[in-house]
């Protein structure tokens, strides 16, 4: 089911799922059921009803469930409890490191205590403490990397950067990666229903995607699944099943292509090229960087070389002229950088204190006014040199600013704007 997804219905009446389940009991024992042939798992559909009976019993509603017949305790894995106590010491106004420093003297009394906050918060208690509302959770589930789920995510987070920045709606985002087992899957929906959170998945196998969507139902948990329509349109525009498998998931080993060796060699040139070491070979990369100190040179350089570019980067320092070789290379292949001051000079401040750097050198790396020489010598370095595009590097990520390099390296390269076929599959 693609968008998001926020089902409601009663819990007295038994779905279809729930009938058949119940059919599996016998004498108060549940039958086994493969997940695979010969296996010995639950069932997935037994497993999402005891998912939604587990959600009636923590919602607090006694009246569905009797005493004589209470559903078994679910053994939860360590690390959803501990951002579940987290959780619930952030609602009652503790921080971690108050919660931490407690805990040596009394960690049964805290373990209680943080029990009858939560509780607390479920007879209705405002989860709102001096103004300051709770974060929010979002949950990612992948059976491979979670590399997809992740990025997609944060890339819709930045678009509520305005809100994010100054608390107004916090965010706490919770990956889980390989999770190829219904029963760990099922885990962690109780947990996003507990904490009323938002869950994203990218499940290749339909048997898992099905079952993480029927769960996602029964508990009234809002979910996305992010792979499933992409991979129901692809199925149409190809005419081809899809696998069902995660990616690289039961496929033959592959061969070193010429890619996989060209990208090698380009991290080994970039980083024998970094901060203006050897000159001379400056004629060999593809793309050049200049700019003064910490205007990401480096990390840019090493983000582009993994993916196949050789790329040199030399800094700019106010009073010493730049290597000769620099004005020699094919001037297409420079690119300037430059930053805001009052932005450079806190990352400057930074860097020397993670450097231990003593005062006096601090002040003459961090000074306002040196810092305005510098960035003043460079741009009119830089309108000597018109042909060297001057990208503005304040406030942006590493792939935004490598987004606009790459655009303008291929266009000279091809002569054109049409975007060039990136990768042929």
């Amino acid at each position: 089911m693609s968008g998001l997804t926020s089902p409601t219905g009663s819990p007295d009446v038994l779905s279809p799922l729930q009938s058949d389940c119940g059919n599996n009991r016998s004498g108060g024992r549940r039958s086994s059921v493969g997940f695979k042939a010969g296996g010995n798992k639950t069932s997935p559909r037994c497993l999402i009803t005891e998912t939604k009976e587990a959600g009636v019993a923590a919602a607090g509603e006694e009246e569905i469930v009797s005493p004589s017949s209470k559903s078994p305790r679910v053994k939860g894995s360590a690390q959803l409890a501990r951002w579940a106590r987290a959780r619930r010491s952030s609602r009652s106004g503790r921080t971690t490191a108050t919660m931490n420093m407690q805990a040596e003297a009394e960690t049964q009394k805290l373990s209680e205590t943080a029990v009858d906050a939560y509780s607390g918060d479920e007879d209705g208690e405002s989860d709102d403490e001096d103004g300051v509302p709770a974060a929010k959770c979002v949950y990612m589930v992948s059976d491979a990397t979670g590399w997809t789920a992740e990025h997609a995510v944060h890339a819709a987070l930045g678009q509520f950067e305005h809100c994010l920045v100054d608390q107004r709606c916090s965010v706490d985002t919770h990956l889980f990666s390989q999770i190829n087992d219904v029963e760990r899957l099922m885990e962690i929906i109780r947990q996003a229903a507990q904490e009323e959170g938002l869950l994203f998945y990218t499940l290749g196998d339909p048997q898992m995607a099905d079952a993480a969507k029927e769960a996602c139902q029964l508990l009234h948990v809002p979910y996305v699944d992010i792979l499933g329509p992409i991979t129901d349109a692809l199925q149409s525009h190809l005419g081809v099943s899809p696998s069902g498998l995660p990616r690289g998931a039961g496929a033959p080993p592959r061969t070193l292509s010429k890619q996989y060796f060209k990208r090698i060699e380009a991290v080994e040139f970039t980083i024998r090229q970094d901060d203006g070491a050897l000159p001379k070979n400056l004629v060999q990369a593809d793309i050049v960087l200049v700019g003064v100190s910490r205007t990401s040179k480096t990390p840019l350089s090493t983000y582009m070389a993994q993916k196949g570019y050789k790329v040199a980067n030399v800094p700019l320092v106010f009073g010493i002229e730049p290597p000769k070789e620099l004005f020699e290379v094919d001037q297409d292949k420079v690119y300037a950088l430059t930053i805001n001051p009052t932005f450079l000079k806190s990352i400057r401040l930074a860097r020397s204190r993670s450097l231990g750097m003593g005062a006096s050198s601090r002040l003459s790396y961090s000074d306002m006014e040196h810092i305005c020489k510098e960035l003043e010598y460079s741009r009119k370095l830089f309108h000597q040199h018109p042909q060297w595009p001057v990208v503005e590097v304040t406030g942006k990520a590493i792939e935004e600013t490598a987004a606009v390099i790459l655009r303008i390296y291929h266009e000279r390269c091809s002569k054109h704007h049409m975007p060039r076929i990136s990768r042929r599959y």
